[in-house]
């Protein structure tokens, strides 16, 4: 496979490089990233042929969408394809900290919950001023689910539904201002609810699909039943399939490292490395239409490029399934 290979959603006329570049880091995740690093992850990720580029309010409290945007005013606005959030309105704050969420140095605008359909409308048109973008091509609810929220789920989740969040993404849609919209989260549950109450096109999923987890492989099969496509987001699950002991952010478990010795094993078995088996892998999943990769650097870039292009064999898969590392109903090639 090569990055700059494409699938398309099924009902919308998206099409997405088998690889986008995540851009979290551009809001200094986890530590101070110049602009000219964020640039040479950019630069890196054209030049392999990389069209897909996904970002949020979010990220860095509004540095990412700054820098992203100021990067893409370089190319044609018709040769890549561009995601953003909503769920947040950025509100201007003195008081923000030296580092916040664990991005540092964040710009002076604190995040607010919010998915009501005024917010929504001012999320969006906020982040096309940032951008510098007409009509960003995906728009993706950020963050919505019970784990995120907790006993306040029920009223984020009124806030879609009966709040009209739900009815401010249709609109966008049908005037033409996005071509498709969905949610981006952590939660598989959450996409399948969303699912239940209205038309989304696509989903991106964050660590949710990946070799170490498979809880949300039925609703895969569903996506792909109708129609609806997955962006996978977290494929080296919080990087302990890059090489770290964390997994989802903590201290990975034993079992869970167990599991890791298990792949580590059949990688070498077949010549594999772990971090292209990670990458590879949910690509595999007709419902997924894109590996979201975040790179801080050219060089971090061209290293997931090597990955991801990195011949499997069909064996090395089997073996995966044979030892019971993958669900025995996981699409594997040559299956």
């Amino acid at each position: 496979m090569k990055v700059s290979d494409r699938r398309k959603l099924r009902n919308r006329d998206v099409s997405f490089t088998l690889m986008g570049l995540g851009c979290a880091q551009m809001g200094n995740l986890y530590r101070l990233t110049s602009y000219a690093e964020s640039l040479s992850a950019f630069d890196a990720a054209w030049e392999a042929g990389i069209r897909y580029f996904d970002t949020a309010p979010f990220y860095g409290y509004t540095r990412s969408e700054r820098r992203l945007g100021t990067m893409l005013t370089d190319h044609e606005r018709t040769n890549y394809l561009l995601s953003t959030k909503v769920g947040r309105i950025m509100v201007p704050d003195e008081t923000v900290g030296a580092e916040e969420d664990a991005y540092v140095a964040p710009l002076p605008f604190r995040p607010t919950y919010d998915y009501s359909y005024d917010a929504i409308m001012r999320s969006f048109e906020a982040s096309r001023q940032r951008l510098g973008v007409f009509a960003p091509d995906i728009l993706y609810v950020h963050d919505i689910g019970r784990a995120t929220h907790g006993d306040r789920h029920q009223h984020y989740w009124d806030q879609l539904t009966r709040g009209g969040g739900f009815k401010a993404l249709g609109e966008l849609r049908s005037s033409g201002l996005v071509k498709a919209v969905g949610l981006g989260v952590n939660e598989w549950q959450a996409v399948s609810e969303a699912m239940d109450e209205f038309d989304i096109d696509v989903s991106m999923l964050a660590g949710r699909y990946t070799l170490l987890e498979h809880e949300s492989l039925g609703l895969l099969d569903r996506c792909q039943r109708e129609g609806v496509g997955i962006v996978v987001a977290g494929a080296f699950n919080s990087g302990l399939l890059a090489g770290n002991k964390k997994f989802n952010y903590a201290e990975a478990p034993a079992d869970i490292l167990a599991r890791v010795n298990e792949i580590e094993a059949a990688c070498e078995a077949e010549g594999v490395s772990m971090q292209a088996a990670a990458l590879a892998f949910p690509i595999l999943h007709p419902a997924v239409v894109t590996v979201v990769s975040g790179a801080r650097n050219g060089e971090q870039m061209k290293a997931n490029v090597g990955w991801f292009e990195q011949g499997i064999p069909a064996s090395f898969w089997t073996r995966l399934k044979e030892k019971g590392v993958i669900s025995a109903d996981a699409p594997i090639e040559g299956a």
